[in-house]
């Protein structure tokens, strides 16, 4: 799981892959089970020690409180976990270091008890993202072989449904080979994002190719190519195993770009980090529309990013080094009035935050993230509109990996 981009490198080992279920997930039980319209949240924890994954904390309300990892919780099989949830079950997918690993699927019981519903095999994945009632995975190598895998699985019965393949090199027509960020799907199609890569082996995440933008887009769930969307006023969206394209209530598409593109491990984008809209209906970007957050940030670069509603977006930036210290930041970015907000209230020093995919309040005005400190770690909420954080419960016994919320 490395990379020659230094900044890429810091946001993936920063953030753990989660998600929230949506509204029309139904419940689930050992035994089929009624929705009782009650919630639980789940929080993974890691201790750090080697071997040891994520711990699976239960508790009914993040806002106040102590939880820890010490006599409590489920702990998990193989490190490196990553999370996604849909149809109302947590999934958990084991990055196998280019080998097959195991997908464990967990639901909540009547009773609000977390337990394991099925373990499959299945091939290590670089992109996994909830597509109407499947969970789309893809593998994309990024040396020797150019064809890329993707496979759907079917999010109620924890079973691979099909596979389609899709030669990289071919997609890229550029000389390099298309390395996916992730997966969105927007309206009944799926975008996919990509970097172009060189894929030599030796510089593999390098390009020549620093200052475009592409968005391939496949229709579903035949997950045949139609058209790949492309600009060239930033960079590439969202960064390795880092989403960087969200469709809002609208059904707009904003995407995301921290302009990093390296080669030889040496940053070459010229262009700004900034964000780019694609409007509803159309599979071209809008010429119009160009949100500049590396010049109303002074300077900083968008690293991860999280939707909360209504365009008001929770982004993590990192700046550079020398110039205003590289010390990451969390900001609201409205995309509608495109307007940028430093979030007040939040610990000075992150040592991590699980800022991609995280769940929002009921309300759908603050993103609930968990935020790693040198002298603890606390769940917060981010309000959207004030961007002012609140301090809630506190994780002890590891560091906040990841958050999400089931029905039961």
């Amino acid at each position: 799981m490395k990379t020659n981009c230094k900044l890429a490198l810091l946001a993936a080992l920063a953030f753990t892959t989660f998600s929230c279920s949506s509204d029309s997930d139904k419940a689930g039980s050992e035994t089929g089970g009624v929705d009782t319209g009650k919630t639980k949240y789940i929080i993974t924890a890691t201790t750090g020690a080697t071997g040891i994954a994520d711990y699976l904390l239960t508790t009914d309300d993040v806002a106040t409180g102590s939880i820890t990892t010490t006599g409590n919780g489920l702990e998990q099989d193989g490190t490196y976990r990553y999370y996604i949830t849909a149809q109302n079950n947590f999934f958990s997918l084991l990055y196998g270091q280019g080998n097959p690993g195991a997908v464990t699927t967990y639901n909540l019981t009547t009773e609000g008890k977390l337990v394991k519903k099925s373990n499959f095999q299945a091939e290590t994945v670089h992109v996994f993202a909830a597509v109407n009632k499947d969970i789309l995975t893809i593998k994309v190598p990024r040396s020797g072989a150019s064809i890329a895998s993707m496979y759907k699985i079917d999010a109620e019965k924890s079973l691979i449904t099909g596979e389609v393949q899709q030669d990289t090199k071919k997609l890229a027509g550029n000389g390099e080979r298309a390395f996916y960020t992730w997966a969105t799907q927007v309206g009944d199609k799926v975008y996919m994002p990509y970097m172009s890569i060189k894929g030599d082996g030796v510089d593999n995440f390098g390009t020549s190719n620093p200052d475009s933008t592409w968005v391939a887009v496949y229709n579903y769930p035949e997950l045949k190519l139609e058209k790949v969307i492309k600009d060239n006023r930033t960079s590439y969206l969202g960064a390795y195993f880092t989403n960087g394209l969200f469709q809002d209530e609208n059904g707009d598409a904003y995407g995301f770009s921290g302009a990093i593109a390296t080669s030889n491990a040496v940053l070459t984008s010229t262009k700004p980090s900034a964000i780019v809209k694609i409007k509803k209906g159309t599979t071209d970007f809008d010429k119009t529309y160009f949100f500049n957050v590396q010049e109303k940030s002074g300077g900083y670069k968008i690293s991860a990013t999280n939707y909360i509603s209504k365009g008001k977006f929770l982004l993590l930036m990192y700046g550079n080094a020398g110039k205003n210290n590289g010390v990451p930041k969390l900001a609201i970015a409205d995309v509608y009035n495109q307007t940028f907000t430093w979030v007040t209230n939040a610990p000075a020093t992150l040592t991590s935050v699980t800022s991609r995919y995280n769940i929002t309040t009921e309300d759908g005005n603050s993103a609930i993230v968990g935020i790693n400190t040198p002298e603890g770690n606390w769940i917060y909420s981010i309000n959207g509109t004030t961007a002012v954080a609140t301090r809630g419960m506190k994780v002890e016994g590891g560091q906040i990996t990841a958050i999400a919320k089931l029905k039961y």
